[in-house]
């Protein structure tokens, strides 16, 4: 198929993603659920206040269509989400259901796959350029054929399946997933396709707890309630390494949680804002000296504070002069 997703943006733009129809507002429905669904914004003001980009100088996200979509997901599953009361149960905001879906639509389908288009953007983006970031996207909980964990579209699987299918020479990914919350969706999807390794970390006693898609993980990092800073980067490092050295991609693919911050009401971890601009850090150095191109993803994280310090991260990597 045909699809705007793979246009070339502007030549001065940074491989950064995003657009204002990624947050999801209307009528205060959207605080029922822990998430702040106003964080993406949020991430983008503070890097204009720091002077690293303006609004000409990223690149638009569009919204992914029907079509992109069923490069990875059903018909059927795309049929569900006309229903208020299924788009209810992924977004876990039960009043959603109560809601016609023309509004449910526009008003949260809407954000979810113009995010979803920015990560399959970011996907080529990251191969023209070293890096990209969509500020938006992770939905790692979402598969082919059912949602679930505030995901209702697979946005790691359709742009590592984009690149696969229309970019020469990527034919291998890794996907290094630190969100709090195990990856389920890309693991379905990717349970026995040898051209994606996966690594995930996560705290193993929260949801999904979905021991099927564990068979797909080649490098598991099961964490204990409260882990500190510590612990938590010696076995980032090690095991990132572990695996870039296990396996040589073309593409890697971070999902980059921030709900591993201590205090996070549905993460159970404990690291501190700094262990998560230093976790950030350990990924993009390790893909650097390896010369492999990073795409960046959001993904989880529930308070009011994380938008600061994903946008503090992303100001330290360019420091650093790893973007």
């Amino acid at each position: 198929h045909r699809t705007e997703l793979y246009e070339d943006p502007p030549s001065g733009c940074w491989p950064i993603v995003y657009s204002p129809d990624y947050n999801i507002t209307f009528m205060g429905l959207e605080k029922l659920h822990p998430f702040d669904a106003g964080k993406w914004g949020k991430v983008i003001n503070f890097l204009k206040e720091e002077k690293l980009i303006a609004d000409d100088l990223i690149v638009q996200a569009r919204e992914a269509t029907d079509e992109d979509l069923l490069v990875v997901h059903t018909r059927r599953y795309l049929n569900k989400l006309k229903w208020s009361f299924v788009v209810a149960a992924i977004t876990e905001i039960p009043p959603v259901a109560f809601l016609p879906n023309f509004v449910v639509q526009r008003k949260v389908l809407k954000p979810l796959r113009t995010q979803t288009g920015g990560t399959i953007m970011a996907g080529k983006l990251a191969v023209d350029r070293g890096w990209a970031i969509n500020v938006g996207g992770g939905f790692h909980h979402c598969c082919s054929d059912k949602g679930g964990g505030f995901c209702a579209y697979a946005d790691i699987t359709l742009a590592i399946k984009f690149l696969f299918e229309r970019v020469p020479g990527v034919s291998k990914a890794t996907i290094i997933d630190l969100d709090a919350h195990q990856g389920n969706g890309h693991e379905r999807d990717f349970m026995d396709d040898p051209r994606v390794y996966i690594m995930d970390a996560y705290n193993r006693y929260i949801y999904p707890g979905d021991s099927f898609a564990k068979r797909a993980i080649k490098r598991r990092v099961e964490l204990e309630w409260g882990t500190e800073d510590t612990e938590y980067l010696q076995k980032v490092h090690t095991h990132v390494e572990g695996a870039l050295n296990e396996f040589k991609p073309d593409i890697l693919v971070y999902n980059a949680g921030t709900d591993i911050l201590d205090g996070d009401p549905l993460g159970g971890l404990a690291i501190s804002p700094q262990g998560i601009v230093k976790r950030d850090e350990v990924v993009f150095r390790a893909a650097r000296r390896r010369g492999v191109p990073v795409l960046m993803v959001t993904s989880g994280g529930y308070q009011k504070r994380t938008a600061r310090i994903i946008a503090d991260s992303i100001l330290n990597l360019h420091g650093l002069g790893l973007l």
